[in-house]
């Protein structure tokens, strides 16, 4: 679904500052509230990382939503799967028996076990109550943007010819 918005990262600007790996864990906890989120058991999970790929830089990745996703055919139990209206690939967590196939195949690394929930496999999910993932929101810098490929991709190509900043 080349229509459906992600969350892309431009990585000239990333400070690394993890803000968004903060956003992600509050707005899939149980409060919704950073100081009283910090302290539930389980702590809630984080569904975006901040990646060091050297030399002061960093980018922060989320699940991609592959258009042909990977971890959905390599998933044993079939808790994975595409949503072809929105194009998210989302996981049924109650019916997912911690194998951990999907984490395997993802390619992009980004699948991981919720040790607190019987190694169950848990991702990004674009946050599906709100308009815009928490992670971008929350970006200080605005590094993070939630858009189509399209849109993203042009925007930084005009960013290369000196036009539009964002």
């Amino acid at each position: 679904m080349e229509s459906a918005k992600k969350i892309f990262c431009d990585v000239t600007k990333c400070i690394a500052c993890r803000t968004c790996e903060i956003a992600c864990a509050v707005e899939h906890s149980t409060t919704k509230d950073l100081f009283l989120a910090m302290l539930e058991r389980p702590r809630p999970k984080r569904r975006t990382f901040v990646h060091f790929i050297g030399r002061g830089i960093s980018h922060s990745i989320a699940c991609q939503h592959c258009d042909e996703p990977p971890c959905v055919e390599a998933c044993m139990s079939s808790c994975i799967s595409k949503n072809d209206e929105t194009g998210t690939v989302d996981i049924d967590r109650s019916r997912c028996v911690g194998c951990w196939m999907c984490i395997m195949s993802c390619p992009f690394g980004i699948i991981s076990r919720d040790l607190d929930d019987k190694n169950k496999a848990v991702k990004c999910d674009l946050c599906p109550e709100r308009e815009c993932p928490a992670c971008v929101d929350a970006c200080p810098t605005n590094t993070l943007s939630y858009e189509t490929r399209d849109t993203f991709s042009k925007r930084i190509k005009d960013k290369d010819k000196g036009y539009g900043k964002k």
